[in-house]
């Protein structure tokens, strides 16, 4: 509730964009532009690819139309800077992760952070075992990240939507236009108490790009020479709500599944690839599942590649704030690119 709270909030300021009258643009965040229209925006970024999946540049305003329900749109603002981004990192760190794969998420995360990343972006972590938990906020610090990625040690189960239920607010509140979150997990959510259903509706409610990267391959463990690395663990058949049950607020039962903490070894659920994409499309992101620990490096190469060669494009809204989701299509002229952008927003 806490996160939902924060969000609708948020969200009126960021989705809808309204400004006084001031006649101008200007420039801010080091390139990317401040419009102040006396009308509200509604902002819309967008990847452009060609047939082989390599980004488009040098695209122009009249290369693009876009389209609220069905309906073609005026583009009164249009950018194809490199802008800063607000980007939230969201980190499995369940007992399945030990060993390859968190050194290699270690590995590829400071990459990520120094080599591909603009100075200016600002960056949070998130992890998430059995709960959802902060590492570091907001800044700007490379050496900061790097402390607290190095800290890092796995245990416990997946909350995985919980912990993107409470990125997803602080991600709102970044400083930079551009917001996005980089989730990076190997297994299916077995802990926690966010439904998809809820989740998917918080993403929509915002203009965060939401990309996920699963890895859908076993674990090899570290150890040293002698030991044995331990076997992994099958989880129970989840129980059937029963007449008498705890229930929430509200009368929904509420079954604390799997029980916590988590069991040894974790979960070794495959990735759940239509609940990642759930989460990413809607939001002009999107999902990529790796087979091996070492493809994180080209993942999030591509991700940071990504964020620098995206079109910015606002439009005047066309109605008013009525609760409702409003579908948004892009298209460029030339038939052959790709484009992926977010499909719509709430009108909060």
């Amino acid at each position: 509730m806490r996160s939902r709270s924060l969000l609708n909030a948020a969200a009126i300021a960021v989705v809808l964009a309204p400004a006084t009258l001031q006649g101008q643009q200007q420039k801010e965040d080091g390139g990317s532009f401040k419009f102040k229209t006396g009308v509200e925006l509604i902002n819309v970024t967008a990847s452009v690819s060609d047939g082989t999946g390599r980004f488009v540049r040098g695209l122009a305003k009249d290369d693009f139309a876009i389209y609220e329900d069905g309906q073609r749109q005026e583009i009164t603002h249009f950018s194809s800077d490199r802008t800063p981004v607000s980007l939230g990192v969201v980190l499995d760190t369940s007992d399945s992760m030990d060993g390859e794969k968190i050194q290699a998420a270690k590995a590829a995360l400071n990459r990520f952070l120094f080599d591909l990343l603009d100075p200016q972006d600002e960056v949070f972590l998130y992890t998430f075992d059995d709960d959802p938990r902060l590492l570091q906020g907001w800044t700007t610090d490379r050496q900061a990240l790097s402390r607290a990625i190095n800290r890092i040690r796995t245990d416990g189960a997946t909350a995985m939507y919980d912990a993107v239920a409470e990125a997803i607010p602080l991600a709102v509140t970044g400083r930079h236009q551009k917001k996005a979150i980089v989730l990076i997990s190997d297994g299916n959510d077995t802990s926690s108490r966010t439904p998809l259903v809820d989740l998917k509706q918080l993403v929509r409610e915002s203009e965060v790009i939401v990309y996920a990267i699963g890895i859908d391959g076993e674990s090899r463990s570290v150890f040293s020479p002698g030991s044995q690395p331990r076997p992994p663990v099958r989880m129970p058949p989840m129980p059937i709500p029963f007449p008498g049950g705890p229930r929430r607020p509200g009368g929904r039962f509420e079954i604390q599944w799997p029980p916590r903490p988590g069991p040894p070894g974790g979960s070794h659920d495959r990735v759940n690839s239509v609940a990642l994409r759930d989460l990413t499309d809607d939001s002009g992101g999107r999902t990529e599942i790796i087979r091996e620990p070492r493809d994180l490096n080209p993942a999030t190469e591509g991700i940071a590649s990504e964020l620098s060669q995206q079109y910015y494009i606002g439009y005047p809204a066309p109605g008013k704030s009525d609760g409702r989701w409003h579908s948004i299509r892009v298209e460029v002229n030339n038939r052959n690119y790709r484009v992926r952008a977010r499909r719509g927003y709430v009108a909060s």
